[in-house]
């Protein structure tokens, strides 16, 4: 993958009157920050509403490219689903324990990607996933934004 790379973290049950936010933030990654390739995972209303946003999106900006993470070995050979250009299973997981294959998924994305847009009410593993990316945005690894 080549480009300026977005990644999505959010709580799981996400409610959808965040959408227009959503659209508005994804549009402005790609014509301010010249963000070009996204990945998303696929579990919860957040990942849902992401899919459904960075969708629609593509319509509008066909040269921006869509990736779902696929966390777990089996997930990585499937056919991709509509939509997007591919999945993408990141390395090292092969050798990691399947009960921590998202967290260790979700880490080497936000390790690995420029931007993170995040949608956090300090719940659940999304407050963790978050303060790892705060503290790697204070070292100018990687720039936040919060819905």
């Amino acid at each position: 993958m080549n480009g300026k790379t977005c990644f999505f973290i959010g709580n799981r049950n996400t409610p959808s009157s965040i959408e227009q936010q959503l659209i508005e933030v994804v549009e402005q990654h790609i014509t301010q920050y010249g963000v070009t390739i996204f990945t998303v995972g696929h579990y919860g209303s957040f990942d849902s509403l992401v899919t459904r946003v960075l969708k629609k999106t593509k319509k509008q900006y066909p040269h921006i490219e869509l990736y779902l993470l696929a966390p777990y070995a089996l997930n990585q050979n499937r056919e991709t689903p509509e939509g997007f250009n591919s999945t993408f299973y990141p390395e090292g997981l092969e050798t990691v324990p399947k009960a921590f294959a998202i967290v260790q998924a979700n880490r080497y994305m936000i390790q690995n990607s420029d931007y993170l847009i995040t949608y956090c009410h300090n719940i659940g593993n999304t407050r963790n996933f978050v303060k790892y990316a705060q503290r790697r945005e204070k070292k100018g690894l990687i720039k936040i934004t919060s819905l």
